[in-house]
Parts: C-alpha cells; sequence; structure tokens
C-alpha cells in the first residue's frame, strides 16, 4: 500500500483520546503521526503502521478499506 503525506489512516487500536484516525506528517521508514482526536504526534515504525491499518482515506473523503 502506498502511503503519502496528508492521508488518514484509521489503525485497530484506539489512542487513549478515543480516536484511531492518524494523520500521515512524515513518511519513510519510520512515520510521524498526528492523533486526529487530539493532536498528539508520535513516530512509529513503518512495519507497525503497515500491520495495524484497516483503512485510508484523504483528508476530505471517506474510509477506504485495503
Amino acid at each position: 500500500m502506498e502511503y503519502e503525506v496528508g492521508q488518514i489512516v484509521k489503525l485497530k487500536k484506539k489512542h487513549p483520546c478515543g480516536s484511531q484516525e492518524w494523520e500521515i506528517l512524515r513518511v519513510g521508514a519510520d512515520f510521524r503521526l498526528k492523533c486526529m482526536g487530539c493532536g498528539h504526534q508520535i513516530m512509529i515504525a513503518r512495519k507497525l503502521v503497515e500491520k495495524n491499518t484497516k483503512g485510508v482515506r484523504e483528508k476530505n473523503e471517506s474510509i477506504k478499506t485495503h
């Protein structure tokens, strides 16, 4: 799956704030993601993102599952 900056990914586990959606801020060996619920930013390995992704969408679209 191709990931691009600006896309929204829906992950399997919820963030403690309750949101499952994260905006991609940086793509590479590691991703920088921003929680769409509370704005918290994390760095996470590409492998973990690929394994835990339930769906991907552009910022202004509905979720597309893969």
